[in-house]
């Protein structure tokens, strides 16, 4: 049997050799930004803890998003996102490996929300929810308007004045954030809100819903682009107007929905006609209707007339009668007395 050499070489465990090596690894990178491209993602596992590995050409590095952390994200980890992700290095000693603990995550750029945007886009189409089939025609004059916006922004003031500018209606806000953490639910939950009021509520149910919002970057749009929106607005059984962002803004609701505006105060427009364009056409069609009765009425008198001249005058129908009554009474006194004569003479 060999002898071993003695050695003055301190026996430390396992666990306190990884401790060290945790120490060392926190306190030698503390918190990263780092860059790379999302693998192996499958959502939440039942812990509600997210675990992938975000990756580049050369390398891949474990990572883990704590349940909290997630629900607090704006952009959610998607595979194949190129993202990047702040969060501090640290280990696991139960594996042996090193991971980055993720706190915040953003898209690595706008190619990077586009290419996910279009990704988006197309699965949503194969399910037919961009369907010009789908759609349903805007009510010509709405009794009630519900504007899913903030209540606060520039956006509802220009509906509201836009509103009372055209034609005053009803107008139910149903107040939303519409940007940031938990947008994208609140928006959805509106649609379907509205949706939700039956004929035996305290709130009268809109004829039409405008979903609406000032403009932005992509990222702030982002919340319109979540499907959870798009599948709300889909789904909506009242006609709905998309009107968010400027005019060159693009978001995947307005892709759903019945109608896009191209800003919240065209969508006002689309909502309600012009109450002096409209009381102008009416006072115009009721001018039309007189005129087209009066025509009608004297185009019955005019056959009328024709008619009575086809028929005989009624001192010509009885002038022969008359004649023959005039004769017949002259003769009368003769005819008496020669009748009597011959009777005499009998």
């Amino acid at each position: 049997m060999t002898d071993v050499a003695p050695s003055n070489t301190p026996e430390i465990s396992v666990s306190d050799l990884s401790a060290a090596i945790k120490r060392t690894v926190e306190d030698a990178f503390g918190y990263v930004r780092l860059r790379g491209e999302v693998s192996g993602f499958k959502g939440p596992s039942a812990s509600g803890h997210c675990y992938f590995r975000l990756k580049d050409e050369g390398a891949a590095i474990e990572a883990v998003i704590w349940k909290g952390t997630y629900g607090r994200l704006k952009f959610k980890p998607q595979e194949g996102l190129e993202v990047i992700a702040t969060g501090r290095v640290t280990t696991f000693p139960g594996s042996s490996k090193y991971q980055v603990v993720i706190e915040s995550l953003e898209p690595a750029g706008v190619g990077a929300l586009m290419a996910l945007l279009e990704e988006r886009r197309k699965k949503l189409a194969a399910e037919g929810l961009f369907d010009a089939a789908r759609k349903r025609p805007l009510p010509y004059l709405p009794e009630v308007i519900g504007v899913v916006t903030s209540p606060t922004g520039a956006v509802i003031r220009d509906i509201l004045h836009r509103l009372e500018d055209r034609f005053p209606r009803t107008v139910l806000v149903w107040p939303v954030r519409v940007q940031g953490e938990g947008s994208a639910a609140e928006v959805a939950a509106a649609i379907r809100g509205f949706n939700a009021i039956g004929p035996d509520d305290d709130l009268p149910r809109p004829d039409v819903i405008i979903v609406a919002r000032g403009g932005g970057s992509l990222e702030d749009l982002w919340g319109f682009n979540e499907e959870i929106v798009v599948r709300a607005a889909a789904e909506s059984a009242i006609p709905l107007i998309s009107a968010v962002g400027h005019e060159t803004d693009t978001t995947l609701i307005d892709f759903a929905a019945d109608r896009r505006a191209p800003t919240p105060t065209a969508a006002a427009e689309m909502a309600v006609p012009v109450r002096a364009d409209l009381v102008a056409e009416t006072l115009g069609l009721g001018r039309r209707l007189g005129l087209a009765i009066a025509r009608g009425m004297e185009g019955r008198r005019t056959e009328l007339r024709a008619a009575a001249r086809a028929l005989p005058d009624a001192e010509r129908l009885l002038a022969t009668a008359r004649q023959r009554l005039d004769t017949a009474g002259e003769r009368l006194p003769n005819a008496l007395a020669a009748n009597a004569s011959a009777h005499r003479t009998r």
